[in-house]
Parts: structure tokens; C-alpha cells; sequence
């Protein structure tokens, strides 16, 4: 009976063992599962902070460059228009006075034009391939280089959010191929591949080489703003051989 009584003894303490080591396997499981789910939450929360952070630096900057332009409509348009107005409509002559009460109405349509570029509302109406095209036709209207553009019909809409962060981009892109490149054409291309639609800014201009960490921040900028959106920024670029940027955005 002794050895027997033994043997009930070991396998009731082995299956006390076996029983708290697997509470407390289940107990740190639980724990773990916890504390992830407090990181997850607290990463999902600085993304959040990141994005809303991001998005009014870009509405802040639209603003700025918005009324920057408008400063120069008022100055070079605007003003001429209403100097043109006065001559016109303090003149004897019946044609002269007419094409004065023209030129007023002009003057009222481009400022209520003015005045609705001030409200961000005209982004979220904003065609992405009418603002690429505009802003290539600025670039060759200056005289600086060629430009081309290649837009494959993709129907994509993007939300407000991704078009304000795009432009943004995308004339940050222009402007560094201006300033540094001293390219003799610049192309962007709107096409897709595979599960992902993209925006490629390229230039035939005099390259870097990419491999080498920049000491700026311009382009970490940039890459983080795309990410903001679930996109991502790829650049390349070879001395003497031009730079190509992509803006990749999922489907």
C-alpha cells in the first residue's frame, strides 16, 4: 500500500505542478497579449497624432503659397485691372467708359476667384492630372525646360487628404529638379503596377548619387508625409544620369 500511496502522491503533486505551470503560462500569455494590445493602441494613437500633425502643415503651407499667390494677383493683375477701370471710366467717350464697366466685371470674377482659392474646400475638387499638367505648363511657360506628361486613364480619385499631401509633394519634387537638377526635360508619368497606382517625377538633369545618405531633411520629409497616406517614396538617382522619384499609393 506504501508504494502505492506514493505513486497517488506523485501524480497528484506532478498534476498540481502541470496545472501551475500552466496557469502560469496562460497568466504571462494574457499579460503579453495585454501589452501588445497597449503598444498597438499607443502606436495607433501617435500615427493618428503624426497624420492630424502632418495635415495642418500642409494646410498651413497651402494657405501660405494661396495667399502668397493671391499678394501677387492683387499687386500684378488686380491692380492694373482697376487702374485700367478708372482711365477708362473717367474718359468722354462712350466706348472708353463701356470697356471700363467690362474690365470691373472682370476685376468682381477674379476676385471671387481669389476669394474661394482662400477656402481649402477647392482641393477636395481638385483634378490631380489637370494640377500636374498646370504645374508643367508654368515650368515650360518660364522658359526653364521641357516638360512632358503621361497620364494612363486610371479613374483614381483620391480622398482630400492624399491629394492635399500629393501636391504638396509633387511641387516639392519640381521645385528641387529646378533648383539643383539644371534638367533639360522633366516628365511625370500617372500609371500602375500591380496593387499599387503611382506618380513617377522623373528629369534627364545632373543626378546624385542616391546611395549616399543626404545630411537634409528635405527628402525624409517627404518620405514621411507619403507615409502618412499608406504611401510610399522611392527615389533613384545616378550622376550625370538624372533623378526618379515615385510616389506609390495602394489601389
Amino acid at each position: 500500500m506504501g508504494g502505492e500511496d506514493s505513486q497517488i502522491l506523485f501524480i497528484l503533486f506532478s498534476g498540481v505542478f502541470l496545472a501551475a505551470v500552466m496557469a502560469t503560462f496562460v497568466v504571462a500569455m494574457v499579460i503579453l497579449h495585454r501589452q501588445r494590445q497597449v503598444q498597438n493602441k499607443q502606436k495607433v494613437e501617435q500615427l493618428k497624432v503624426e497624420f492630424e500633425k502632418t495635415m495642418l502643415n500642409i494646410e498651413n503651407e497651402i494657405q501660405q503659397e494661396t495667399l502668397n499667390h493671391i499678394g501677387r494677383e492683387l499687386h500684378d493683375n488686380i491692380g492694373q485691372l482697376l487702374s485700367l477701370s478708372k482711365l477708362y471710366l473717367g474718359s468722354s467717350k462712350p466706348e472708353r467708359q463701356a470697356e471700363g464697366k467690362e474690365l470691373i466685371s472682370k476685376t468682381i470674377t477674379e476676385v471671387r476667384s481669389l476669394s474661394k482659392s482662400l477656402n481649402l474646400d477647392w482641393v477636395e475638387n481638385l483634378n490631380l492630372e489637370e494640377f500636374i499638367q498646370e504645374q508643367l505648363d508654368k515650368i515650360e511657360a518660364s522658359g526653364y525646360c521641357k516638360t512632358e506628361f503621361v497620364a494612363n486613364h486610371l479613374h483614381w480619385e483620391p480622398s482630400k487628404e492624399q491629394k492635399m499631401i500629393l501636391i504638396r509633394v509633387i511641387q516639392e519634387c519640381l521645385n528641387n529638379a529646378i533648383k539643383h537638377a539644371s534638367p533639360e526635360t522633366i516628365t511625370i508619368t500617372l500609371d500602375s503596377s500591380g496593387t499599387e497606382k503611382f506618380i513617377q517625377i522623373k528629369d534627364d538633369g545632373k543626378g546624385f548619387d542616391s546611395s549616399i545618405a543626404s545630411t537634409g531633411s528635405g527628402m525624409t520629409n517627404l518620405k514621411k508625409r507619403m507615409e502618412t497616406i499608406g504611401g510610399k517614396f522611392h527615389l533613384q538617382s545616378i550622376p550625370g544620369k538624372g533623378t526618379e522619384i515615385k510616389l506609390l499609393l495602394p489601389v
